[in-house]
């Protein structure tokens, strides 16, 4: 397969990606915006379109927040609200791949930005039921999680007519480079369906065989267009306007907020995915067994691009975690009620023959940016490394949990009557005051 030349993006990445005369992919050429765009101006007009949101009558919401217990959440609502002064409605939608240390971050948003939350629980068994049917059909355990939280926001926000939705990074754009961040993304349907769902809308879920109906999908239809224009909601995304940067961002969230890493099995990346049990366990795995490559590609290749590592250190790097089997996969079998045979065979018709070739009962690797530390022309267009690339661990709130199995629902605020929160439920989470607030 061809490789970038400059980062690790293999050609068979499920979102497309193209490669220019001198081999280096969309992805690493949109990046370069990066160093280029005016931010403080771009900064500017996003507060411009704040501003031609904001409720006048102070009746109503700003604008609606899509958060959950990791990724970038602390940061967008630090954006939103400390940065721009906008009044949020925070919207999550339970995945049910919860952690301890989640739920934990999630409850610390809540409580240290003040915010009220609207959230969304499905049915337990039919949410097992659906991600045994997405695993059969297109060898996904994730549909479930994609769709609920890009679906139910945009829900709420119809409902409490609030036009606004506030995204974090256009993770497409991010990635392979399909926008320019000057062409100003919006969140769509279409989007939707092609790239996080993987061409499968909710209607599609819909099977007969595995008792599925329209009235269990519900919850994830999109709204129709026709309903959309009556609030006028639309959907923008922070990282067109503002310079995005996952590390620098999380660790000011550390320092500021007391937002809680972990380690991940499968990459070396502590700050995201620590919301979600399986994420970069179990269903990291799938995409790796699918087109033999994972997250610490994805990770890795941030981190060259952003000049914190060199294409070399990421080879090393993927050679360190992409061939981990998760100790999590048992603790997914349980849940979703799956053998491991079924899981594999579920996962193994759609492994991808650029990746992968079937030895006898055997799956070998056919190739991997590995094999591709020397490829010509890298020297070229190499980043000059600008900084190291550390990532911390932070202290547990909950030192003694264990994180053995999914965790359905738990506290989601703060107060003097949680286990050693503070009384001052407006003030951040000091770091002698991390002790442990769900069990």
């Amino acid at each position: 397969m061809r490789y970038c030349t400059r980062c690790l993006y293999p050609e068979n990445h499920p979102l497309n990606i193209t490669f220019d005369a001198e081999g280096v992919c969309s992805g690493c050429r949109v990046h370069e915006e990066k160093d280029e765009l005016p931010w403080a101006e771009r900064g500017q007009r996003l507060g411009q379109i704040l501003e031609s949101y904001r409720n006048q009558s102070g009746r109503n919401f700003d604008c609606v927040v899509p958060v959950s217990g990791g990724k970038d959440s602390h940061f967008i609502i630090h954006t939103i609200k400390k940065v721009y002064g906008m009044n949020p409605l925070v919207v999550t939608f339970n995945q049910e791949y919860n952690t301890k240390r989640g739920i934990r971050n999630l409850a610390n948003l809540l409580t240290v930005f003040d915010c009220d939350q609207i959230s969304l629980q499905l049915n337990p068994d039919f949410l097992k039921r659906l991600t045994r049917s997405s695993m059969r059909r297109f060898g996904s355990m994730y549909w479930h999680c994609l769709a609920g939280t890009q679906t139910f926001p945009v829900q709420i926000a119809l409902r409490f007519r609030v036009p606004l939705v506030i995204w974090g990074v256009h993770g497409w754009s991010d990635q392979v480079g399909q926008f320019s961040h000057l062409d100003e993304v919006e969140m769509t349907k279409k989007v939707r369906k092609e790239h996080s769902l993987m061409g499968f809308d909710a209607e599609d879920m819909i099977c007969a065989e595995d008792g599925i109906t329209r009235r269990d999908v519900q919850p994830f239809i999109y709204p129709y267009d026709n309903e959309l224009s009556t609030v006028g909601v639309r959907g923008i995304y922070l990282g067109n306007y503002i310079r995005w940067d996952s590390k620098k961002q999380h660790e000011l969230m550390i320092e500021k907020y007391g937002y809680e890493s972990a380690k991940q099995e499968r990459t070396f990346n502590t700050y995201e995915d620590v919301e979600c049990l399986h994420s970069a366990g179990t269903h990291d795995y799938i995409k790796f067994l699918k087109y033999g490559y994972g997250k610490v590609t994805d990770h890795a290749s941030r981190e060259i691009r952003l000049k914190r590592m060199t294409r070399e250190e990421g080879i090393e790097l993927v050679r360190e975690y992409s061939h981990k089997i998760p100790a999590d996969l048992p603790i997914f079998l349980k849940w979703s009620g799956m053998t491991e045979g079924q899981f594999y065979d579920s996962v193994n018709r759609f492994r991808d023959p650029r990746a992968w070739k079937k030895n006898g009962a055997h799956w070998e690797l056919v190739d991997s940016v590995e094999n591709h530390v020397k490829d010509p022309g890298v020297d070229r267009v190499r980043l000059e490394k600008i900084e190291e690339c550390h990532f911390r661990i932070t202290p547990s709130r909950e030192p003694d949990a264990i994180e053995d199995e999914p965790i359905l629902m738990g506290r989601s605020y703060l107060n003097k009557y949680n286990y050693k929160a503070l009384t001052d439920a407006h003030e951040p989470l000091a770091p002698s005051l991390m002790g442990g607030l769900i069990s």
